[in-house]
């Protein structure tokens, strides 16, 4: 199993949605807004006067069959959108309860 954190604009939540559904992951812990700044370029997400734009972060663990899947859709969503901004990273997940 594998862990995937996301963290994007918050514009791209309905989009995360649809792609979760799409590749059968059922479960997912959404954050709801926070704030931060990318590595690479992109404006801050900071919800202030001078950067306005907010993010929006979930945690969704899934199969390691769905992993690739999952991956190549939220970068293709992404790449349709790169201004925007969306990240995802993940982590082996080693035990459950």
């Amino acid at each position: 199993m594998k862990a995937i954190f996301i963290a994007y604009d918050q514009a791209h939540h309905e989009q995360i949605l649809e792609i979760l559904n799409s590749c059968h992951c059922r479960g997912y812990t959404a954050f709801g807004t926070v704030q931060g700044r990318g590595t690479n370029g992109g404006e801050p997400h900071l919800g202030t006067h001078a950067w306005p734009s907010l993010a929006e972060a979930m945690l969704t663990i899934v199969d390691d069959s769905r992993e690739d899947d999952l991956l190549g859709r939220l970068h293709a969503l992404d790449q349709s959108k790169p201004r925007l901004g969306l990240r995802a990273f993940v982590w082996p997940i080693t035990a459950t309860i």
